[in-house]
C-alpha cells in the first residue's frame, strides 16, 4: 500500500517568498509537511543521496539566484508544538519563532529565554547555529534535542554530544534538528515580559527592521563588534545593485528594492576585503550561503 503524503510538495518553486532577504532561485522540490508524523513519513521516501535543505523563516540564509538542486523542507507554520512537560521543560518543536517561545516561557513565569525574542528565526535554525541576541546564546538553556536522520529515524540527543561554540554547532553527521527541550529558571511572569519588551524596542531603534534583510551578517570577532569595524571602514550606506549596508546599522545589508542574491554576496565580499584591507580583521560570515549561482553564457 503507497503511503499518502499529508503535506504539500512543489516543484521548480522560486525561494524568494520563503526568505527574509526575499531573494532565491527555484527549488527542485520543495515540501511543506502537514506534522511531525507527515515529516518523518516523507524523509523516508527520499533516496539515501539526496540533498535535503531546511528553511524556516528564511533569516540568516542567502539562496543564490540559480536555486538549489535538491529538497528543500520548509517549517514555518509547520513543526509549531510548544508546551511545558510534567518536569518542568519546554518542549519546543523546530518551526516554532523564536520571538513566541521567549513569549511563551515569560508567560509560563520561566526567564532566562528572553533575548530569544531578539532573533528573527524559528527554533530549528537557532539550535542549528547557536543563535544569539542580547548576551544570551540558544545552547546555554537546551536540556536535550531531537534529531530525524536521512532514514527518517529520531534520536534523543544531550548538549555534550556536539561542540557547541559562538555561532556554531558541530556534530551532526547527517541528521536535522527537530525539537528542543529547554531548561529555565523560575522568575517572575511579568519582569520577563518588561524585559522582551524593553529587547525589542531596543531591537527596533538599532536595526533596519521595516527592510528585508538577513539578521546580521557577519560574527563579531572576538573583543570587538563587527557592525563597528565596518562603519569605521566608512561603508554604512554603501551600495552593489540593489543591496546596501544598512545606514541604521552596518552589520545588516538590506535589500532596497530589486537586489539579487548576487548584489547581496558581492557587497558581501566587498565588505570583507574592504575591512580587511583597512582594518586588518578577516569578517567571518554569520548568514549561510546556499544553492548555485547563475552561470553566464
Amino acid at each position: 500500500m503507497t503511503l499518502k503524503l499529508k503535506g504539500r510538495l512543489l516543484t521548480d518553486e522560486p525561494l524568494a517568498k520563503y526568505t527574509s532577504w526575499r531573494v532565491g532561485g527555484p527549488a527542485d522540490r520543495l515540501y511543506i509537511p502537514f506534522d511531525k508524523g507527515d515529516l518523518i513519513a516523507f524523509i523516508k521516501t527520499l533516496p539515501g543521496n539526496e540533498p535535503v535543505f531546511w528553511i524556516g523563516l528564511g533569516s540568516n540564509l542567502l539562496v543564490r539566484d540559480a536555486g538549489i538542486r535538491g529538497t528543500v523542507i520548509n517549517t514555518k507554520g509547520r513543526l509549531k508544538e510548544m508546551h511545558l512537560t510534567e518536569d518542568g521543560l519546554v518542549y519546543v518543536e523546530a518551526g516554532v519563532p523564536c520571538a513566541l517561545v521567549a513569549r511563551f516561557c515569560g508567560e509560563q513565569g520561566l526567564c532566562g529565554a528572553e533575548f530569544l525574542a531578539g532573533i528573527p528565526g524559528t527554533m530549528g535554525g537557532a539550535l542549528r547555529m547557536n543563535a544569539g541576541a542580547f548576551d544570551g546564546e540558544t545552547w546555554n538553556i537546551v536540556k536535550q534535542v531531537e534529531t530525524i536522520d536521512e532514514h527518517g529515524e529520531l534520536k534523543q540527543r544531550q548538549p555534550e554530544e556536539f561542540q557547541v561554540s559562538y555561532r556554531s554547532v558541530k556534530g551532526l553527521n547527517g541528521e536535522w534538528f527537530l525539537a528542543a527541550k529547554l531548561q529555565l529558571q523560575t522568575g517572575d511572569a511579568v519582569a520577563s515580559q518588561q524585559k522582551i519588551k524593553g529587547l525589542l524596542e531596543k531591537r527596533n531603534q538599532s536595526q533596519p527592521t521595516n527592510q528585508p534583510s538577513c539578521g546580521s551578517v557577519f560574527k563579531n570577532p572576538e573583543g570587538d563588534f563587527a557592525a563597528r569595524l565596518i562603519e569605521q571602514t566608512g561603508l554604512k550606506g554603501y551600495s552593489i545593485g540593489g543591496a546596501q549596508v544598512s545606514t541604521k546599522h552596518a552589520n545588516f545589508i538590506v535589500n532596497t528594492g530589486n537586489a539579487t542574491a548576487a548584489d547581496l554576496e558581492t557587497l558581501i565580499k566587498y565588505v570583507q576585503d574592504k575591512v580587511k584591507e583597512q582594518q586588518g580583521i578577516n569578517l567571518q560570515t554569520e548568514v549561510c550561503m546556499i544553492g548555485e549561482e547563475v552561470r553566464s553564457s
